[in-house]
């Protein structure tokens, strides 16, 4: 039997209604806030990613599905969001736009990790891009989205963390302390890490080995380190948060798994699915679309998992599964009676009403049976005998009242759905 690939899901029916539940209330929060949806390609030229994502991250060199295309150019499936919005923007003109620029989108996205709860090789996101502006405003309407949308969904014990990695003018000095403090256990930590001290030590913050982790809780603080304006920008926010009485946690041990963030970066963690707790996170990327061949534009984003979402709703949301129902289900005895339901469905659909008949050949009895099964708010019954007088009998399978329908009266039939 062939099976769907390792770390992907399907998504059946009683279970993609939650999926519709956060897809919409993404698309009503944003709508209110101004932001735009923007749709672009599940695969990508690899250097964008390279460039964007950027070289030294798990993501780039262990995490994406890369391939050579027949005319030799190497594409990736797309790990991440922003970097296919940034590329977008730049090659549609969008940065010479009015600004500030903001879009939104629903995708799935693609990597190679070691599948687990809440971790996937397919996964889903909600994301939202801002563009144009550098004030801690900008970054307040960013988390302030992002907070509305979970408000949104009802789910419980999710917090925000907050820190600011600083700019490139600050951050040499605080890489300089990292190594100083990092290079004295250097032999303690993973082989990944001990790279990442040459070539990226902030990464040794984000890494997931318990060890690591463990060495990297009393590294310098980001907060420590950052230049006047950093520090302006980072009190700036906080001071917006909490005009906006957004509940947050200064956490300097936030730095965020990819090289484009700069200044703020942020998370909402969850108390309620276990290792893989962060359901949304985000941050300034001022650099990003320059270094991918555009111009000096700013931008700040996030994006939510919905994978995780999914389970922290398990947990509690406001989510309230409701069956589908049929407005009316015609049952059959007789190819004429099967004719006569056919057309009735096919006028009541058009005037937007949902109705089914028999399509498989059932007998009467279980005709009713699947009539229940598809929670049909009312049902007909036609055979010879109602084509002869005209008239059937119609039924509320909600209260059991039952009426006579005149088949050849929709108008007083939809009275009766009504």
């Amino acid at each position: 039997m062939i099976q769907k690939p390792r770390g992907t899901m399907d998504i059946l029916p009683g279970e993609s209604e939650k999926w519709q539940f956060i897809e919409n209330a993404a698309r009503n929060v944003c709508k209110k806030r101004g932001f735009n949806e923007i749709r672009f390609p599940t695969f990508e030229e690899t250097q964008l990613f390279q460039r964007g994502v950027g070289n030294t991250t798990d993501v780039v060199q262990k995490e994406m599905y890369t391939f050579i295309d027949r005319d030799g150019t190497s594409y990736s499936l797309r790990p991440e969001g922003t970097a296919s919005v940034s590329r977008a923007v730049i090659e549609n003109g969008l940065a010479y736009d009015t600004m500030p620029l903001k879009l939104f989108y629903i995708i799935n996205c693609f990597r190679h990790e070691r599948p687990q709860a809440g971790r996937y090789r397919e996964f889903y996101q909600f994301g939202a891009e801002l563009f144009g502006a550098t004030t801690p405003s900008a970054d307040v309407e960013l988390i302030a989205l992002a907070n509305d949308f979970l408000k949104t969904l009802g789910i419980t014990g999710i917090k925000l963390h907050v820190n600011s990695i600083g700019c490139p003018s600050c951050r040499p000095a605080y890489k300089n302390a990292l190594v100083k403090y990092f290079s004295s256990k250097s032999n303690e930590l993973c082989e990944t890490c001990q790279n990442r001290l040459n070539t990226n030590p902030l990464r040794i913050l984000d890494c997931k080995s318990p060890v690591c982790s463990k060495i990297a809780f009393d590294a310098p603080k980001t907060t420590d380190h950052l230049c006047p304006e950093c520090s302006a920008h980072f009190e700036g926010l906080k001071a917006r948060l909490d005009a906006c009485q957004i509940e947050y946690t200064v956490d300097p041990h936030i730095v965020r798994g990819l090289d484009y963030y700069t200044r703020t970066v942020f998370e909402f963690i969850s108390e309620n699915i276990g290792a893989q707790s962060t359901v949304c996170g985000g941050g300034r990327y001022d650099g990003l679309v320059e270094q991918i061949g555009g111009p000096a534009l700013s931008g700040i984003g996030f994006a939510a998992g919905i994978n995780r979402l999914v389970l922290s709703m398990e947990n509690g949301s406001k989510y309230n599964q409701k069956k589908n129902s049929v407005d009316l289900y015609i049952a059959t005895l007789g190819e004429a009676a099967s004719v006569k339901a056919t057309e009735i469905c096919s006028e009541l659909l058009k005037k937007g009403y949902s109705a089914e008949t028999d399509i498989v050949g059932r007998s009467l009895k279980a005709q009713m049976k699947y009539a229940n099964k598809i929670n049909a708010k009312n049902t007909l019954i036609i055979g010879d005998g109602e084509l002869e007088s005209g008239k059937a009998q119609f039924r509320n399978m909600e209260n059991g009242e039952q009426s006579e329908a005149l088949l050849s009266d929709l108008e007083k039939l939809e009275n009766l759905l009504k």
